[in-house]
Order: C-alpha cells, then sequence, then structure tokens
C-alpha cells in the first residue's frame, strides 16, 4: 500500500457522522447531475417496464393464465407484483457497471485522493439507484394499471415497493464489490447474468413452482426473489403474508452484513 493511499485512510477515519452524510448528499446530487447530462442512462429504467410487463402478459399471459384459471386477467395479477421484485434485481445490477465504469475512467481515483469517507462514495451510488428503481417501478404500475391490474391494497402497494426496496439495497452491495474486483463494466455485467438468471427464472415470478421438479422447488422455497414474489404478491392482491416477508428481510439482512463491509474493504484498498 503506497504511503499516499495510507494517508487517505487515517483522513478518513476522522471524519465525523455529519461529515459522511454531507459527503454522501453532495456525491447524490453529482450522480444526478450525470445522469441529467445523460439521459439515455435512464432508457433500461423507462422501457424495462413497459417491454416486459407487455412481453409476459400478451405473450405468455393466455397460456399461463389459462392454467392458473384466471385466464390473462388472472395472469395480470399474479406476475406485476413479481415484476416488482424482478427489477429490484434487474436494475441493481446498474450499480456495480457504472461502478466499474468509474473506476476505470480514473474519477474513483480522484475520489479516493480526496479527504472524504469511502463509504459515502458507496452509499451514493445506492441511494441514486434506488430512486431509479423507484422511477422504474412507478412506470411498471402506469403499464401494469393500463393492461387491467388491479391494486387491491394501496398501502400494501407501498410496503411491496418498500420491501423490494431493502432487498435492492442489499444486492446492490454485492455488485458494488463486483465493480470492484473485476476489471471492466462487461465482466460486470456478464457475472450479473450467471446471477440474475437461475434466481429470477427459478422462482415464482413469472409462474407458480409447484409443476416444478422436486429439487428446483427447494431452491425455490429458499430463493430471495420467490419469498420477495410471493410477499408483494399477498400485500398487494392478497394472500398470506409473513412467512415471505420475514424471510425477504432475513435474507437483506444477511447479505447486508456480509456484502457492504466486504464492498468497502475492498474500495478501501483496491490498487
Amino acid at each position: 500500500m503506497s504511503a499516499a493511499t495510507a494517508t487517505t485512510i487515517d483522513a478518513d477515519a476522522r471524519i465525523p457522522l455529519r461529515g459522511h452524510l454531507r459527503h454522501t448528499g453532495a456525491l447524490i446530487r453529482r450522480n444526478l447531475l450525470w445522469i441529467r447530462q445523460d439521459p439515455e442512462s435512464m432508457f433500461d429504467a423507462i422501457l424495462m417496464p413497459v417491454v416486459f410487463t407487455l412481453l409476459f402478459v400478451f405473450v405468455f399471459g393466455g397460456s399461463i393464465g389459462q392454467a392458473l384459471g384466471g385466464g390473462q386477467d388472472g395472469y395480470v395479477q399474479y406476475v406485476i407484483p413479481g415484476m416488482i421484485a424482478m427489477m429490484s434485481m434487474t436494475l441493481s445490477q446498474g450499480v456495480g457497471t457504472g461502478f466499474s465504469q468509474d473506476f476505470n475512467s480514473g474519477v474513483m481515483d480522484r475520489f479516493r485522493s480526496l479527504p472524504i469517507g469511502r463509504g459515502s462514495v458507496l452509499f451514493a451510488k445506492i441511494y441514486v439507484e434506488l430512486l431509479r428503481m423507484l422511477f422504474a417501478t412507478t412506470v411498471l404500475m402506469i403499464v401494469a394499471v393500463l393492461v387491467g391490474f388491479d391494486i387491491h391494497h394501496w398501502a400494501g402497494l407501498f410496503a411491496a415497493v418498500g420491501l423490494s426496496a431493502v432487498f435492492a439495497s442489499s444486492i446492490m452491495w454485492v455488485f458494488l464489490t463486483l465493480g470492484v474486483i473485476l476489471k471492466n463494466a462487461q465482466s460486470v455485467q456478464a457475472m450479473g447474468f450467471l446471477v440474475l438468471f437461475p434466481l429470477q427464472f427459478g422462482s415464482s415470478i413469472f409462474a407458480p413452482t409447484n409443476s416444478m421438479p422436486g429439487w428446483l422447488q427447494h431452491f425455490t422455497d429458499y430463493n430471495p426473489l420467490s419469498t420477495l414474489a410471493d410477499a408483494a404478491r399477498g400485500l398487494m392482491v392478497g394472500g398470506p403474508v409473513a412467512h415471505d416477508l420475514w424471510v425477504t428481510l432475513g435474507w437483506s439482512a444477511a447479505i447486508t452484513a456480509v456484502a457492504a463491509p466486504y464492498a468497502i474493504h475492498k474500495f478501501r484498498t483496491k490498487n
């Protein structure tokens, strides 16, 4: 470790909580201004909810809805809460690719040369990505209502979005870690797909799991995306909630407890 790096870490240890909060706020503003200058970075948050909703409702909705016994209208009620869970995972990947791009552009080296809280850089990334996720969820709900989704419990909708934000913030620490340890954004994206696809399609997001093989059902029972989707479904349209809610919160706490300290450590010590 260089002398310069050791100096900045010592300076970071002396920064009070108020300083960390001020630095985080300044970095959030910086990240929001970056989005304002590059509006194309919001395309995924705008188009993903539209494309996926139309695709699953009008391509798969008829056959899966018939199997569920409610037709396409019944499938809309089933899949929309699951898509809130899907977006919490998919959009979380963006924090890792953006972080890796900032490293390769030299922005992170500039931040680490300044007397600012190292954790502030990572927290600011997470806050801005959560805002993007909330924006995408708003787009999703507008499209969902247009295709016939009926919100039974408005309070449940806000609770489901809040639960998705808690889970997404925990997953973002994993992708931030990948953004630190992998060499480029393409590697982060490739690794992200390897994680995302089994979790998303081996879950109850798009279809019930009772027709899956037994070994896969065991996986889906403990898949956090299944419990998140089922909890959101129960909160928004009715049904059991407590078990899936607590399991999802447990997963979120465990992932954050492991991934957050590791991501901050790797960020502080990266050469």
